[in-house]
């Protein structure tokens, strides 16, 4: 596992437990195979399942009541929600969206984006953080990361200012916010705008504020992978501006300004009620599943030192969410085969830079610009860290990664 960079301190020292418990220093199973040849634990990435039962009966009745009253148009959950989600966020206002894609989108429409505007936004992201810019004839500007946080680079922003700059799309991947108050520094003295691409990082903090009004907009994604999920795509854009949200409101809904008056042209890209009842429940239960994956991060950490490995880094004025528990190894393919072996699931977010797919080739000059960036999709794994995991699993997988050979690993 190699270190992750300079510039950030490691993670805070603790122990943690999927319920909230603290439990005792590892004693738990140790990893391999049964008589069997079965891994002796199955860990799954995310157990959807699990999280579900705990919030069955809430999730029920919700949906039930949805369709007794079928006021399934901009309906009372909706609205209920957006008015929640903005008191969580900080923020004024919250308009609700069909996905995290389509939050980005809406937002970036609001500001104007066209043909020849250039937008700054790194390349270690999901390409739906680049798409909606290229769909509205706009040119991503590809920027490098810090190879510490895997956000993007504030020092790298000058030598990306054109005349035809517009905006940064700055990314909190994985839960911990983008190094803001340089961003916001220097795009407020040139005249840019900023949008928080927030979709991994439901109630991360940045000096105390929640991301997602920091910019001029925040977006966020409630897919079944995020965080705070639905069953389904969803999200939300928040901001503190009146007008920008009384546009949203009408982009996300074919332009209208009532029944059948469209003042713009816009999209079909409405939040759900069903899906707004159900993250309402989910809210409930959100600032205590992000305690859990935090103390699930912080002993992962403590068991990954122990055995001489480097956990992932946690910025000191950062509240990380730890959407993903990310590590690094430059033998990580064969790191991921050895805890697949022993029934860990693993991930990589990602393994091909936005700059490298094939819809990118216009806006980029290839491989070898963005070395933190291309050297980063080599060797990160990403380990499971949500909230249901249990003390021993916990513990296995920190044994499990124990116990990769070493020899010749970064």
């Amino acid at each position: 596992i190699a270190p992750t960079g300079a510039r950030v301190e490691g993670a805070a020292q603790g122990v943690a437990r999927g319920a909230g418990a603290e439990p005792p220093r590892p004693r738990g199973e140790r990893p391999g195979m049964a008589a069997d040849g079965t891994p002796r634990m199955k860990i799954p990435l995310r157990d959807l399942k699990a999280e579900y039962q705990t919030v069955k009966g809430e999730v029920q009745e919700a949906v039930g009541k949805v369709l007794e009253g079928m006021t399934l148009y901009m309906g009372p959950n909706i609205r209920a929600l957006e008015a929640e989600f903005a008191a969580y966020a900080g923020a004024r206002h919250a308009v609700g969206a069909s996905s995290g894609t389509d939050a980005i989108l809406l937002a970036l429409m609001a500001l104007g984006v066209k043909a020849g505007d250039e937008v700054i936004v790194p390349s270690h992201t999901f390409i739906a953080s680049v798409a909606p810019i290229v769909l509205l004839g706009g040119t991503p500007v590809f920027v490098d990361i810090d190879p510490g946080t895997y956000n993007l680079d504030p020092d790298l922003l000058p030598g990306l200012l054109t005349k035809r700059t517009k905006g940064i799309l700055a990314v909190h991947l994985y839960g911990q916010p983008a190094e803001m108050d340089p961003i916001l520094d220097f795009a407020r003295r040139r005249g840019l705008w900023v949008v928080e691409d927030a979709c991994q990082a439901v109630g991360a903090e940045y000096r105390g504020r929640r991301v997602g009004r920091l910019g001029d907009m925040g977006c966020f994604s409630f897919v079944y992978t995020k965080n705070l999920t639905g069953y389904g795509d969803a999200g939300i854009v928040t901001t503190d501006d009146s007008r920008l949200a009384g546009l949203l409101q009408m982009l996300c809904d074919h332009g209208r300004a009532d029944k059948y008056r469209h003042e713009v042209f816009g999209l079909n890209a409405r939040l759900g009620e069903i899906e707004a009842a159900i993250l309402r429940v989910q809210m409930k239960h959100q600032e205590a599943r992000t305690e859990a994956r935090r103390r699930n991060a912080r002993y992962l950490g403590e068991l990954l030192r122990t055995a001489g490995f480097v956990a992932p880094v946690e910025m000191s004025h950062v509240r990380h969410v730890y959407h993903q528990y990310v590590i690094r190894s430059s033998r990580r393919d064969a790191l991921a085969a050895h805890l697949g072996r022993l029934g860990v699931q693993t991930g990589i977010h990602y393994p091909i830079p936005c700059h490298l797919q094939t819809p990118c080739a216009p806006f980029t000059s290839g491989k070898g610009h963005l070395p933190h960036t291309e050297r980063a999709a080599g060797e990160i794994l990403s380990l499971p860290v949500y909230p249901e995991l249990t003390q021993e699993q916990l513990e296995y997988m920190g044994e499990a990664v124990a116990s990769f050979p070493r020899g010749g690993a970064g």
